[in-house]
């Protein structure tokens, strides 16, 4: 490695908070909108789980548009770097009113929820796509590259575990007993941050990996280069099915402890044991992708993962403290992996580089956070869906049927859909070793067309 391909550890920390601000939106959206929008904003359970799933149809369109945008983005400042900064201000902005209750009929509020939810995607997506390509341009080196990506989802989960452990508590004080009220505020405090964080990461960030300044610019063969990419073909399955887990069981956590176990105040400690087992996890995760390659950690990590989920479908309201267990377990697990998908995303590029000649970073980076999405969406809308479908009726005692329409959205769904994770792997190509070699070859290659 070069001196030239080493990062500071301010550019490091820089680059993190961009997640950071990301996340907050992120896992908002994940643990809290659907029930915000059933509990607190008006909607039937099924109204807002289609909506979940149609946003994913838009992102279909946008996302690799702004993939396509931003390879093709030329400035002094590099080619993703400046969209961090130009979608920083409508990003918070967006964030906070789609946390907001309008005084609305329910057509009115149904309207409403469309065109912010879409919105706050859509300016999701000109952010995130340009921020996570920066992983492959920012160093070449792939050991620099999983250091990066084990500070960027440290800083990931530690707005994880301020969001899913402390958000209730700072609803529940900022509205005094008004939820609508406690939900604005504290997204409102979250998006103020968002966007200092975002300023600090375009601040502190350098581009250094450039293409062939001699490749000639075609979307149509960028396209044609992904989909013969088998290992990305593996990672772009793994990630909707691996989102579509986690916005499962997210959506449905609150509903397990205040309906299920019969005592919401659980939910708090249960997310921040999670995650402060997901952050010691990731810190792991260069060693163990050091040791035995991404690929084969991924895929262990992930199967221990989905097998501690699947337990919860045996236990009783009362075993409160063999949940806390299970979760921890299943998020150290899981923790250990979360860094991986992104580097391995960027070693897919420079593996369609290494193939082909050519490097497409923000295509292949906008189709895995389709894929993010869109497991986003689908686990959303399948919660939506299921609740609806087993009888769930907002701010009363359940029924039998919705109880176990709760508990197996907790268990067994979100499991089911790492499992099919786990299978993904086996067709991921790319091992420890020639991955070596790719970035050997790839690095003589650089200096010889730089020396053109």
């Amino acid at each position: 490695m070069t001196e030239s391909q080493k990062l500071s550890i301010k550019e490091k920390v820089g680059y993190s908070l961009g997640d950071s601000a990301a996340n907050f939106v992120f896992q908002a959206a994940m643990m809290f909108l659907m029930y915000f929008y059933t509990d607190v904003f008006g909607l039937p359970a099924g109204v807002a789980g289609t909506l979940f799933l149609l946003a994913r149809m838009w992102d279909a369109i946008t996302d690799p548009i702004m993939g396509a945008i931003s390879d093709r983005t030329n400035t002094k400042w590099g080619k993703f770097r400046p969209w961090v900064l130009w979608t920083a201000a409508p990003f918070g902005l967006i964030f906070f009113v789609t946390f907001t209750t309008p005084n609305l009929s329910l057509t009115g509020k149904i309207i409403y929820a469309y065109v912010t939810y879409f919105l706050l995607w859509t300016v999701y997506t000109a952010n995130n796509i340009p921020y996570s390509a920066m992983t492959g341009v920012l160093t070449s080196s792939i050991e620099e590259r999983a250091s990066l990506a084990s500070y960027r989802f440290f800083f990931a989960m530690s707005a994880a575990l301020l969001v899913q452990g402390f958000g209730r508590k700072l609803v529940d004080l900022f509205g005094q007993g008004n939820e609508a009220k406690g939900f604005q505020m504290t997204i409102g405090l979250l998006s103020i941050i968002a966007v200092v964080f975002f300023i600090i990461t375009f601040l502190t960030t350098k581009e250094r990996v450039k293409p062939n300044p001699k490749q000639k610019s075609s979307l149509k063969q960028d396209v044609k280069d992904l989909l013969d990419n088998k290992p990305w073909m593996a990672l772009f399955v793994l990630t909707i099915f691996v989102f579509i887990s986690l916005s499962l069981r997210g959506s449905v956590t609150l509903y397990y402890f205040k309906y299920y176990v019969g005592n919401p105040k659980y939910f708090d400690t249960f997310n921040i044991l999670g995650n402060v087992a997901t952050l010691i996890g990731i810190f792991f995760t260069k060693k163990f992708s050091l040791l035995y390659g991404k690929r084969n950690t991924f895929r262990v990590c992930l199967f221990i993962t989905a097998t501690m989920i699947f337990l919860f479908i045996f236990l009783p309201p009362e075993a409160i403290t063999i949940m806390f267990i299970l979760q921890v377990i299943a998020q150290f697990s899981y923790g250990i992996t979360i860094p991986m998908l992104w580097a391995m995303m960027a070693d897919v590029a420079d593996y369609s580089e290494w193939r082909k000649g050519r490097r497409a970073t923000g295509i292949a980076f906008s189709a895995a956070t389709f894929g993010l999405k869109f497991g986003l969406g689908v686990g959303g809308a399948i919660s939506g869906w299921l609740l609806s479908l087993f009888g769930y009726v907002p701010n009363i005692e359940q029924t039998e049927k919705a109880l176990l329409g709760i508990k197996m959205l907790m268990s067994v769904f979100p499991a089911a859909a790492f499992y099919v994770g786990v299978v993904a792997l086996f067709f991921y190509g790319i091992s420890k070793e020639m991955m070596k070699q790719i970035e050997r070859d790839l690095e003589e290659r650089r200096k010889s067309f730089a020396e053109v």
